[in-house]
Formats: C-alpha cells, sequence, structure tokens
C-alpha cells in the first residue's frame, strides 16, 4: 500500500495504485479509531472512481463501529452543512476536486464541521491505516441523508430575494457537480441561466473542471458574450471554489471577489472581523475599513483560514485563491453563496460587474500568482529579503515573505508540495509600477534560482 496519498491537509493520489478500494476501507476504519466518531456524512463527487471509493469506505466506518448517513453524489460544501446541520460526529467527502481524472483523494471533517489535517489527526489516521484494525464488537448502520432541502434553504437566507432582478447569468459546471445546485435553486431565483457543460459527467468530455487554468476559460466567456449575460460563473469539480467573468467576458481576479464580497458582508451586518490571506491585501482591507470592518491576516489555506475565522468569530473569509469562507456555513468555504451575493449586489445597485471591479483594479493593480521553478526556494527568498529590506516600510512571515513600500508591496511564498516560489505584486494606482517592480523580481528570482559565484550584491534592485 502507498500511503504517499495522505497530505498536509486531505488524501489525494492517483486511482487505483496509490488511492483505491482496500486504502479507503483501511481508511474508514482508522478514522473512527482516532476521532471515536459514531455518527458520519459520507459524500461522494462524480468522478467514475468515487462511487467504489465511498462504499469500501463505508465498510470501514461501519467494521468499526460508526453509522453512516450517506449524502451520495454531492458537493464537498454539503458534507461540511451536513456535518454541522445535523448535529453528526464529522464527515468525510470522496472528491480530487481539480486534479487530473485518474486522481481521487477524501477530505474529512470532525464536529461541527472542523477540518482534520496533519496538525490534528490526519497523521494518526494514516499510521491507523497501515495497522490491522479488529471489528467493533457491533457494526454500524449505513442509511441515507437528504441534504439538498435544508442546504438549498440555506443557501437562500443568505441573500434578500425580493430585492433580486431577472438577471442573465451563464453557469458552466465544468461537467461537476455544480449542475445540480444550480437546477435546485433554479425555481426559487428570477435569473435566466445559460448552462454551459451543465450535465454531470466524469469522463470529463471538456477536460478537468479548473477554471484557474486561461484554456478552461473561454467557453465560460464566450457563452457571457453570445448571451448577452450579466455574468458567467465556473466552478471546479467538487464546486467548493466559484469563479466570475464579467458582462464582457473578463475573467475576474479572485483578490477583487475578496474585496467584494468583504464589503457586501460588512454592509449587511454592520461591521466585523474579516480574514485573508497575504497575497495581495490592499484593496481587501481598504474595502474592508470603509465598510467598518476590521481586516485580519491568516496563513494561506483553508485549515489555518477556517481556525483563524472560528478564533476571530470573523463574518467571512477569503482567498485570492477562489475559496470563501463564511460563519454561518460553520466557518466553512462554500462556491455557491458568492454567486448569490454578487448576483444580490448588482440586483441591487444596478451597476455592471465591471463597474465595480475596474475601480479597484485601478486602486490597486496587481500581478496575479506567478510561479517559478526554483532550485532552493528558501534561499531564494531570504536572498530577496536581503536586497530589499533596507528600502522596506514593513515585513512580515505570516506565509512566506510579505514586504511594503511607499506604494508598492509584494509577497513571495513557497510551494508546500514542489520546488516552487510564488510571487504576487500589487501597487496603489499604478499599473507601469507594478509591472515594472514584478519584472525586476522575476528577473532576480531568476539569477538567484541559480549558482552565484561572484557577491550576491550581484543581484540589485
Amino acid at each position: 500500500m502507498d500511503y504517499n496519498c495522505f497530505k498536509a491537509y486531505d488524501i489525494r493520489g492517483r486511482v487505483p495504485d496509490q488511492l483505491n478500494p482496500e486504502m479507503a476501507e483501511r481508511i474508514g476504519r482508522a478514522y473512527v479509531a482516532v476521532t471515536g466518531a459514531r455518527k458520519v456524512a459520507v459524500g461522494y463527487d462524480i468522478r467514475l472512481s468515487s462511487p467504489q471509493i465511498a462504499d469500501a469506505l463505508n465498510q470501514g466506518l461501519m467494521a468499526a463501529g460508526a453509522d453512516v448517513y450517506s449524502i451520495g453524489l454531492c458537493g464537498t460544501e454539503q458534507i461540511y452543512f451536513a456535518t454541522s446541520h445535523f448535529g453528526l460526529d464529522g464527515g468525510i467527502m470522496v472528491a480530487a476536486s481539480h486534479n487530473p481524472k485518474d486522481y481521487n483523494g477524501m477530505k474529512l471533517v470532525g464536529p461541527g464541521a472542523r477540518p482534520i489535517s496533519s496538525d490534528n489527526g490526519l497523521t494518526d489516521i494514516r499510521d491507523g491505516a497501515q495497522q490491522s484494525l479488529p471489528d467493533a464488537d457491533e457494526p454500524g448502520t449505513l442509511r441515507s441523508l437528504e441534504v439538498t432541502g435544508p442546504y438549498i434553504e440555506h443557501l437562500l437566507g443568505y441573500v434578500d430575494r425580493d430585492s433580486l432582478k431577472p438577471l442573465k447569468i451563464v453557469v458552466n459546471a465544468g461537467n461537476g457537480g455544480a449542475g445540480e445546485v444550480i437546477d435546485a435553486l433554479e425555481p426559487y431565483l428570477p435569473f435566466e441561466f445559460y448552462k454551459v457543460h451543465h450535465k454531470a459527467d466524469g469522463t470529463f468530455p471538456n477536460g478537468v473542471p479548473n477554471p484557474l487554468l486561461e484554456e478552461n476559460r473561454s467557453a465560460t466567456a464566450m457563452a457571457v458574450l453570445a448571451s448577452d449575460a450579466t455574468m458567467g460563473i465556473a466552478w471546479d469539480g467538487d464546486y467548493d471554489r466559484c469563479f466570475f467573468f464579467d458582462e464582457r467576458g473578463r475573467f475576474i481576479e479572485g483578490y477583487y471577489i475578496v474585496g467584494l464580497l468583504a464589503d457586501q458582508f460588512l454592509r449587511k451586518q454592520g461591521g466585523g472581523k474579516v480574514i485573508h490571506d497575504p497575497r495581495l491585501v490592499w484593496n481587501t482591507r481598504e474595502l474592508v475599513s470603509a465598510a467598518k470592518g476590521t481586516a485580519v491576516e491568516s496563513k494561506t489555506g483553508h485549515a489555518f483560514i477556517k481556525q483563524r475565522m472560528r478564533e476571530e468569530d470573523a463574518l467571512y473569509g477569503g482567498e485570492m485563491s477562489a475559496h470563501h469562507y463564511f460563519r454561518d456555513f460553520s466557518y466553512c468555504d462554500s462556491g455557491m453563496i458568492p454567486w448569490l451575493l454578487v448576483a444580490e449586489r448588482l440586483s441591487q445597485s444596478g451597476q455592471t460587474l465591471s463597474a465595480l471591479i475596474d475601480a479597484r483594479i485601478e486602486a490597486f493593480p496587481a500581478s496575479g500568482e506567478i510561479n517559478r521553478t526554483v532550485d532552493d526556494p528558501a534561499v531564494v527568498i531570504e536572498a530577496i529579503e536581503e536586497i530589499y529590506l533596507r528600502d522596506a516600510l514593513s515585513l512580515n512571515h505570516i506565509d512566506g515573505l510579505s514586504m511594503e513600500f511607499d506604494n508598492w508591496r509584494f509577497n513571495l511564498r513557497m510551494s508546500n508540495t514542489e520546488p516552487v516560489i510564488r510571487l504576487n505584486v500589487e501597487s496603489r494606482a499604478d499599473q507601469a509600477l507594478m509591472e515594472e517592480r514584478t519584472e525586476t523580481l522575476l528577473e532576480q528570482i531568476q539569477q538567484l534560482s541559480k549558482p552565484i559565484r561572484g557577491p550576491r550584491e550581484a543581484v540589485t534592485l
């Protein structure tokens, strides 16, 4: 058995050599042994391997004495919702999001949909899966759990339906699971949906749904233009992330959506705390402050964001990678709540999405995340810090290296899984400066990733 499928925050691996029914059954037994859970929600995504892996997982859970509440085909957020809403001891989602179609995985949560990661039990579950764990004296039972009704009702509670206008909206499920939720919401909303790649199909006839890849955006963009839609929305396979396109078919960077949603939520609630990641921050900080809120910076990653949200009792949390978290959704991420809020904002304001976003892009132009493969990421980041330290007004190491100057800033961080560093640069109302600093940093990174024979001062501003 290959236990390399256990990652820092979840389980992911190729099927069948890394993740298969035997491994899934072992994971089920170990999950119960480590957590002591007796009532566990289980669901799976549209991948062809998911039903078989979920069945084996259920067998392991029941053999260890847990009752399984099976949701069947669903999205990751429905596991979060079911675990919290029905007061279960935990939940497991069989899904691999935007990974290649020969991959699968699992996301595990405990009571209240708290994430289980390597810091709080996932490593123990991995170790337990390598043992021959005995059957419980009394096996658990399998029962179906109907989630759709209360889940849809919960989603609709985030918006004032009386204020919604009959907008035209393109929805691209990418042949993942989002289409079924759109169909369930449709009778309750005044929107006219134009459905692209709508049918769930684990063969992914139009490619694995990952709207972060530029080649996967054209279908949504073209549909927006062809239908004269108000906006377009695309999801990844298990729809825990959603991505936006304005009425011109332009893809909107997730950074600006974080600011838009923070502003929307704070104005509804009359203030509160917003958690954001450190990659790009100025736009979010300004909008949160203007809406009488408090912006709190957190390390990137769902486990860190969710934990910080609980600590701060934050209303909302957002990452530029299109993960959006909500206090009333058990501090978990949802790919459905964000687009409903944006649609409400467009309805109430009468503005276009481009009008709402353009002013923010002009105020804080950003590079977007740029990845570079380097020989030794830690050495490169340390060298960059040394180069810029003298002129920096502030710096922190909340997640990688963040440095701020009079009218621009950057964040440089390492990948957890590969020799890659990720760069984000933004400026204050100066597109040319942002582009110039980005180019300079990329040149310095390239030089520093090669052996330097002379003094480090050879790499300059």
